[in-house]
Protein backbone atom coordinates (compact mmCIF):
# COMPACT_ATOMS: atom_id res chain seq x y z
CA UNK A 1 0.00 0.00 0.00
CA UNK A 2 1.32 3.44 -0.87
CA UNK A 3 -0.43 6.49 0.36
CA UNK A 4 0.36 10.15 0.20
CA UNK A 5 -1.14 10.38 3.68
CA UNK A 6 0.68 9.16 6.77
CA UNK A 7 -0.32 6.60 9.37
CA UNK A 8 0.91 7.29 12.91
CA UNK A 9 2.89 4.52 14.64
CA UNK A 10 4.56 3.93 17.99
CA UNK A 11 7.45 1.49 18.21
CA UNK A 12 6.47 -1.31 20.56
CA UNK A 13 10.05 -2.58 20.92
CA UNK A 14 13.56 -1.57 19.94
CA UNK A 15 13.88 -2.04 16.20
CA UNK A 16 16.69 -2.17 13.65
CA UNK A 17 16.14 0.39 10.91
CA UNK A 18 18.01 1.79 7.93
CA UNK A 19 18.44 5.56 7.68
CA UNK A 20 17.24 6.75 4.25
CA UNK A 21 18.98 7.69 1.96
CA UNK A 22 22.33 7.21 3.74
CA UNK A 23 21.86 3.46 4.21
CA UNK A 24 23.21 3.51 7.77
CA UNK A 25 21.79 0.82 10.10
CA UNK A 26 20.49 2.23 13.40
CA UNK A 27 18.26 1.13 16.26
CA UNK A 28 15.02 2.98 16.97
CA UNK A 29 14.06 2.61 20.64
CA UNK A 30 10.73 1.36 21.93
CA UNK A 31 8.34 4.26 22.44
CA UNK A 32 9.57 6.20 19.38
CA UNK A 33 6.70 7.84 17.52
CA UNK A 34 6.52 8.39 13.78
CA UNK A 35 4.46 8.08 10.63
CA UNK A 36 4.41 5.40 7.95
CA UNK A 37 4.98 7.15 4.64
CA UNK A 38 5.27 4.05 2.48
CA UNK A 39 4.21 0.44 3.03
CA UNK A 40 5.15 -1.56 -0.04
CA UNK A 41 6.62 -5.00 -0.64
CA UNK A 42 6.42 -6.01 2.99
CA UNK A 43 8.72 -3.25 4.27
CA UNK A 44 7.87 0.15 5.66
CA UNK A 45 9.29 3.64 5.35
CA UNK A 46 8.67 5.65 8.50
CA UNK A 47 9.27 9.30 9.32
CA UNK A 48 10.65 9.70 12.84
CA UNK A 49 12.07 12.91 14.32
CA UNK A 50 12.77 14.51 10.94
CA UNK A 51 14.34 11.43 9.30
CA UNK A 52 13.15 8.60 7.07
CA UNK A 53 13.86 5.02 8.11
CA UNK A 54 13.24 1.70 6.37
CA UNK A 55 11.79 -1.05 8.56
CA UNK A 56 12.18 -4.59 7.18
CA UNK A 57 9.14 -6.83 6.98
CA UNK A 58 10.49 -9.22 9.60
CA UNK A 59 10.40 -6.29 12.06
CA UNK A 60 6.84 -5.24 11.16
CA UNK A 61 5.60 -6.27 14.61
CA UNK A 62 7.67 -3.43 16.12
CA UNK A 63 5.21 -0.97 14.55
CA UNK A 64 2.10 -3.08 15.08
CA UNK A 65 2.02 -4.67 11.62
CA UNK A 66 1.99 -8.31 10.55
CA UNK A 67 5.11 -9.77 8.95
CA UNK A 68 4.74 -11.04 5.37
CA UNK A 69 3.33 -14.54 4.83
CA UNK A 70 5.86 -17.28 3.97
CA UNK A 71 6.14 -18.06 0.26
CA UNK A 72 4.60 -21.23 -1.13
CA UNK A 73 5.78 -23.32 -4.07
CA UNK A 74 3.97 -26.42 -5.32
CA UNK A 75 5.83 -29.69 -4.65
CA UNK A 76 7.89 -30.68 -7.69
CA UNK A 77 7.65 -27.19 -9.23
CA UNK A 78 9.85 -26.79 -12.30
CA UNK A 79 12.34 -24.00 -13.05
CA UNK A 80 9.68 -22.03 -14.95
CA UNK A 81 7.43 -21.93 -11.88
CA UNK A 82 10.38 -20.83 -9.74
CA UNK A 83 11.28 -18.14 -12.29
CA UNK A 84 7.72 -16.79 -12.15
CA UNK A 85 7.99 -16.59 -8.36
CA UNK A 86 11.41 -14.90 -8.70
CA UNK A 87 9.89 -12.11 -10.80
CA UNK A 88 6.94 -11.84 -8.40
CA UNK A 89 9.36 -11.47 -5.48
CA UNK A 90 11.45 -8.90 -7.35
CA UNK A 91 8.30 -6.82 -7.69
CA UNK A 92 8.14 -6.67 -3.87
CA UNK A 93 11.47 -4.82 -3.69
CA UNK A 94 11.14 -1.04 -3.42
CA UNK A 95 13.44 1.89 -2.94
CA UNK A 96 12.22 3.43 0.35
CA UNK A 97 11.86 6.82 -1.35
CA UNK A 98 10.17 5.72 -4.58
CA UNK A 99 6.79 3.93 -4.55
CA UNK A 100 7.67 1.81 -7.60
CA UNK A 101 9.20 -1.67 -7.53
CA UNK A 102 12.70 -2.34 -8.90
CA UNK A 103 11.33 -4.27 -11.91
CA UNK A 104 9.02 -1.48 -13.09
CA UNK A 105 11.76 1.06 -12.40
CA UNK A 106 13.88 -0.87 -14.91
CA UNK A 107 16.60 -1.66 -12.38
CA UNK A 108 16.63 -5.43 -12.96
CA UNK A 109 18.51 -6.30 -16.13
CA UNK A 110 18.44 -10.08 -15.76
CA UNK A 111 17.21 -12.82 -13.43
CA UNK A 112 18.20 -16.41 -14.23
CA UNK A 113 17.20 -19.57 -12.35
CA UNK A 114 19.75 -22.42 -12.44
CA UNK A 115 19.98 -25.82 -10.79
CA UNK A 116 22.40 -25.77 -7.85
CA UNK A 117 25.34 -27.98 -8.86
CA UNK A 118 26.12 -29.16 -5.33
CA UNK A 119 22.56 -29.57 -4.00
CA UNK A 120 20.18 -31.62 -6.19
CA UNK A 121 16.64 -30.24 -6.29
CA UNK A 122 17.83 -26.84 -5.10
CA UNK A 123 18.33 -23.70 -7.19
CA UNK A 124 20.57 -20.70 -7.62
CA UNK A 125 19.22 -17.37 -8.87
CA UNK A 126 21.57 -14.93 -10.59
CA UNK A 127 20.44 -11.32 -10.84
CA UNK A 128 22.06 -8.37 -12.58
CA UNK A 129 20.63 -5.04 -11.47
CA UNK A 130 21.50 -1.38 -11.27
CA UNK A 131 20.49 1.76 -9.39
CA UNK A 132 18.86 4.98 -10.55
CA UNK A 133 22.08 6.76 -9.49
CA UNK A 134 25.50 5.12 -8.91
CA UNK A 135 26.04 7.04 -5.66
CA UNK A 136 22.70 5.97 -4.13
CA UNK A 137 23.24 5.37 -0.42
CA UNK A 138 20.54 2.70 -0.45
CA UNK A 139 22.31 0.54 -3.06
CA UNK A 140 23.61 -2.08 -0.62
CA UNK A 141 20.23 -2.14 1.14
CA UNK A 142 18.38 -2.75 -2.15
CA UNK A 143 20.81 -5.51 -3.15
CA UNK A 144 20.39 -7.17 0.27
CA UNK A 145 16.60 -6.83 0.02
CA UNK A 146 16.59 -8.52 -3.40
CA UNK A 147 18.91 -11.30 -2.17
CA UNK A 148 16.94 -11.92 1.03
CA UNK A 149 13.56 -11.97 -0.71
CA UNK A 150 14.77 -14.36 -3.41
CA UNK A 151 16.29 -16.69 -0.81
CA UNK A 152 12.85 -16.89 0.83
CA UNK A 153 11.60 -18.82 -2.22
CA UNK A 154 11.39 -22.56 -1.52
CA UNK A 155 14.21 -24.49 -3.30
CA UNK A 156 16.30 -21.31 -3.80
CA UNK A 157 19.36 -21.78 -1.62
CA UNK A 158 21.39 -18.90 -3.02
CA UNK A 159 20.74 -15.63 -4.81
CA UNK A 160 23.77 -14.02 -6.40
CA UNK A 161 22.89 -10.35 -6.94
CA UNK A 162 25.39 -8.36 -8.98
CA UNK A 163 25.17 -4.57 -9.01
CA UNK A 164 26.19 -3.24 -12.44
CA UNK A 165 26.25 0.20 -14.04
CA UNK A 166 26.59 -0.74 -17.68
CA UNK A 167 24.35 0.10 -19.34
CA UNK A 168 23.61 3.13 -17.17
CA UNK A 169 20.04 3.40 -16.00
CA UNK A 170 17.78 5.98 -17.62
CA UNK A 171 14.07 6.73 -17.39
CA UNK A 172 13.36 4.94 -20.68
CA UNK A 173 14.04 1.66 -18.83
CA UNK A 174 10.98 2.25 -16.65
CA UNK A 175 7.68 0.60 -17.45
CA UNK A 176 5.02 2.86 -18.95
CA UNK A 177 3.04 2.69 -15.68
CA UNK A 178 6.14 3.72 -13.68
CA UNK A 179 6.81 6.68 -16.00
CA UNK A 180 3.19 7.80 -15.61
CA UNK A 181 3.30 7.40 -11.82
CA UNK A 182 6.47 9.49 -11.53
CA UNK A 183 5.62 11.97 -14.28
CA UNK A 184 8.78 10.92 -16.20
CA UNK A 185 7.30 10.37 -19.67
Amino acid sequence: MYSRSSEPVRFERDCAAVLVPQGEVVSLPAGSVGYITQALGGSYTVFVEGNLFRIAGNDADAIGKDPPEPLQLAPGADDEAVEQLVWKQLRTCFDPEIPINVVDLGLVYEAVVKPHDEQPGQRLVEVRMTLTAPACGMGDILVDDVRNKLEMIPTVVEADVELVFDPPWNRNMMSEAARLETGMF
